[in-house]
């Protein structure tokens, strides 16, 4: 499946973005703050795990972060991990995020 041709959804009501996967719906959940998006959590449903998914709604959410001009704030720890494999988007990141996740 060509996930780049798929539209990621930012549903304001609940939160998150949502990407429609094969009647699946992956989502990152997220908070607002002034022009900083914080990356909370990602979730794929089992039915489309192994597949791209999470990293394709990361690599989308992350497009649509420098699109609207957002800076982001990783807490997930999937979204970390997608961008300790593509520093290209380190551009995005607030200096210093990493002092807004959980050391314990």
């Amino acid at each position: 499946m060509k996930y780049e041709d798929l539209t990621l959804k930012d549903n304001t009501e609940l939160n998150r973005f949502e990407l429609e996967v094969e009647g699946s719906t992956a989502f990152i959940e997220y908070k607002r703050s002034g022009d900083w998006l914080f990356l909370i959590h990602t979730e794929v449903p089992g039915a489309i795990e192994g597949k791209g998914v999470a990293s394709a709604i990361v690599q989308k959410t992350l497009q649509y972060a420098k699109d609207n001009n957002y800076r982001i704030v990783p807490i997930c720890p999937y979204v970390q991990s997608f961008l300790k494999k593509h520093p290209e988007w380190n551009e995005i990141v607030v200096p210093n995020a990493e002092r807004f996740t959980d050391k314990s």
